[in-house]
């Protein structure tokens, strides 16, 4: 599986990623950050990379139709800082032999994964 790192996110969680064998990138390794979220999303379908975000604009299955990716992952922690969002992309990790991540939305907070199609 292939990733892209939002801005909204630190560095490090691609590097969790890469840490764990999957391909992260981040929207900064492609001059990304400040783009529209509509032009990440072609980007990352284009790629055919799972985006990771904070910004629960892409939880809007009305508008980012989660078949149409190769996975959405929208992050809503109560607590933001580096080692509570390190803490739950390694466990989010653990999830991907479990749940189909592929043209599915993932809403992931400290306590659960909820997943929609």
């Amino acid at each position: 599986m292939k990733f892209k790192i939002d801005e909204n996110l630190r560095v490090e969680v691609a590097e969790v990623f890469q840490q764990a064998g999957y391909d992260a990138a981040t929207v900064y390794d492609q001059n990304l950050a400040g783009e529209a979220d509509n032009k990440l999303a072609v980007v990352c379908q284009s790629e055919q990379r799972a985006l990771i975000t904070l910004d629960t604009d892409f939880a809007d299955i009305g508008t980012y139709l989660p078949g149409q990716y190769a996975g959405l992952i929208v992050l809503r922690l109560k607590y933001q800082d580096k080692n509570s969002v390190l803490k739950v992309v390694t466990n989010l990790i653990k999830a991907f032999t479990a749940e189909e991540l592929v043209g599915h939305l993932w809403i992931v907070d400290e306590k659960r994964i909820r997943v929609r199609s």
